[in-house]
């Protein structure tokens, strides 16, 4: 077992605290979008399937955390076999449900439609790249936690969507959504300087991977390779004749309303 490097010792009730911090804010999130009507249980069966399986995901992350803290590690690497399934799971109903939304053109008004696309895909791509790289290197543990942090972090994206008034942010609503998964490897990052003396270079890689990422959902959807993939997967459908290069219309639109 490779041995962490010299000063790092086990952050066990920081990355419990901050599980528990990303759930609630994921929590917050889908219950503010149902208590103001925008979300419903009348949401076809694969939106059912999407929210279960992700918030099955939270549930896991935040049971591993606890079962380190209390010493349970035996437990927790059973478990977190079946955290592989699970997460791989997401990566496919992930991308399938985003690509079934840009078709019936059920994007967010805030977001263009090809962005919508781009950035969803990148960012469950993402998520299981590190949660992946995070599983190989599970017998090092410093590395291991703060991957799958960074990984975890990433999935509060939408969450924030929901809690900010992302419609005021238009057209940079997707750096709104940015700054605010940022805080959680800021904070991982100041934690470390000050409780170790420096920062673990694994919270470095996670967060280079967030803002690359982002960079990359900015350039490709707007690029050739980001409209034929628009286009590919909205062909046949409603979503083929919105332009994936302009905002839709936001619901209280007179052209939508009928007012």
């Amino acid at each position: 077992m490779a041995e962490p490097l010299p000063g790092y010792g086990r952050d066990d009730w920081f990355f419990l605290t901050m599980a528990i911090a990303m759930a609630l804010t994921i929590v917050a999130g889908f219950c503010l979008q149902a208590a103001t009507g925008r979300s419903t249980f009348g949401a076809p069966p694969l939106v059912h399937l999407h929210a279960f399986i992700f918030f099955g995901w939270v549930v896991l992350f935040v049971a591993q955390s606890f079962l380190v803290s209390r010493g349970s590690i035996a437990l927790h690497r059973r478990l977190g076999w079946v955290g592989v399934g699970w997460a791989s799971a997401m990566v496919l109903v992930g991308i399938y449900t985003t690509i079934a939304m840009t078709r019936n053109a059920a994007t967010p008004f805030f977001f263009l439609p090809a962005y919508f696309l781009v950035m969803n895909i990148l960012t469950i791509l993402c998520f299981g790249g590190l949660v992946v790289v995070a599983i190989s290197m599970r017998k090092r543990t410093e590395w291991h936690r703060r991957l799958m942090f960074c990984a975890m972090a990433i999935l509060t994206g939408p969450a924030f969507g929901r809690l900010l008034p992302i419609p005021l942010f238009v057209p940079y609503a997707e750096w709104g959504v940015f700054a605010s998964v940022m805080l959680w490897p800021l904070i991982a990052i100041f934690a470390d300087r000050r409780r170790r003396g420096q920062v673990h270079p694994a919270l470095w890689w996670g967060t280079a991977t967030i803002i690359l990422m982002q960079a990359s959902m900015t350039l490709m959807a707007h690029s050739v390779i980001g409209l034929k993939l628009y286009a590919v997967s909205t062909a046949g459908y409603r979503g083929a004749t919105i332009a994936p290069l302009a905002f839709p219309m936001p619901p209280s639109s007179p052209l939508i309303t009928g007012r």
